[in-house]
């Protein structure tokens, strides 16, 4: 591509030899999500390598989603390595819901101006977040659009498809009354709600790098940025050895929103507010922000990333496979009839 430049074209706001250079710097982190560590890119597709072995019915199953306003963070701290990871979870943290193991993933950056080592540190947050879900990442689009945005900002999106046998779909239809739901915790306020966060601690005129007891001392900045829990693996180890009823990943809307997903009409989980363990940014943002309880519960997840129900002669036996999976995991609440879909008490 020695001879690909357009002096008219980054005279107009678009440099095709930084997108080159971003491309080569890139290299590195797309070969670490590769089995073979090959990292094909720049060619018109990406191809992946589909085995099919021991499924008797393949069906795939795709999700696509963003990183949200958390971004504006990342422009505040120039800090651009953590996004990445949380655009992956948001799209295989869902599929996951399904029992389908994550296969590929496809990013989408959009910026006001290709700095090649920006998008690069970009895109290895990405990669990052494929190595965490074990799905490989086959390609993506860089996109520079000057006048569209500012020079400096840039948006993030994602795509990611895998793969679940017909018969090991889970679709709720075997949930009863008497079934248990169990947590999985949250690594923090994930990529949900931030719009309302950012009012809150009106993150444009804060100090975002100064420490703050209630977060037993590390900062609002790197707390808010922590990237969004992956639970791919551990989900994938549990379906193995317990038959999952239902998964709800508690994403925008929170419990009221997500948790009925994956819960039939006539069943509702009880949940005790006392057995949530929320996370002190959580009570940071309703103490700071004045926010009611309802409000907090139907925006965040209050310190619960995913919520999997098992029966409740399951449930021993779940946690023991998820902790040794390395997550927090403990009984949240129980299912009952309710046309309530969640009831906290």
């Amino acid at each position: 591509m020695e001879k690909s430049f357009s002096d008219s074209y980054k005279a107009a706001g678009v440099d095709i030899t930084a997108g080159y250079k971003a491309v080569e710097l890139m290299k590195k982190h797309v070969a670490r999500t590769m089995p073979e560590g090959r990292a094909d890119i720049g060619g018109f597709g990406g191809l992946f390598p589909l085995d099919m072995a021991g499924l008797k019915e393949p069906v795939l199953v795709s999700g696509t989603d963003g990183v949200g306003t958390k971004i504006k963070l990342a422009f505040l701290m120039d800090k651009h390595d953590t996004v990445g990871i949380d655009c992956v979870a948001m799209c295989v943290n869902d599929i996951i819901c399904c029992g389908a193991k994550p296969l590929l993933f496809l990013d989408y950056i959009a910026c006001g101006r290709n700095y090649p080592e920006k998008i690069a540190s970009i895109v290895g947050g990405v990669a990052e977040g494929c190595v965490r879900a074990g799905c490989a990442l086959i390609g993506g689009e860089t996109a520079e659009h000057p006048g569209l945005m500012p020079e400096e900002e840039y948006d993030l999106a994602g795509f990611a498809v895998g793969v679940v046998d017909k018969s090991k779909v889970i679709d709720n239809s075997a949930m009863k009354e008497g079934d248990v739901m169990i947590a999985l915790a949250s690594s923090g306020v994930h990529s949900n709600g931030f719009s309302l966060v950012r009012k809150v601690f009106d993150v444009d005129h804060c100090d975002l790098s100064a420490p703050v007891a209630e977060l037993g001392g590390a900062s609002l900045g790197e707390t808010l940025l922590t990237p969004t829990r992956i639970y791919v693996k551990s989900v994938l180890a549990l379906l193995k050895e317990v038959g999952v009823k239902g998964i709800s990943h508690i994403t925008g809307g929170g419990f009221y929103e997500n948790m009925p997903r994956s819960i039939p009409k006539g069943l509702g989980v009880k949940i005790r507010k006392s057995d949530v363990r929320v996370l002190p940014i959580f009570d940071l943002i309703q103490k700071t922000g004045n926010i009611s309880e309802h409000d907090m519960f139907n925006t965040f997840n209050m310190g619960v990333g995913m919520g999997i129900v098992v029966a409740k002669e399951d449930v021993d036996k779940s946690l023991e496979i998820l902790k040794a999976q390395g997550e927090d995991a403990y009984v949240l609440g129980v299912i009952e009839k309710s046309d309530d879909g969640v009831v906290l008490v």
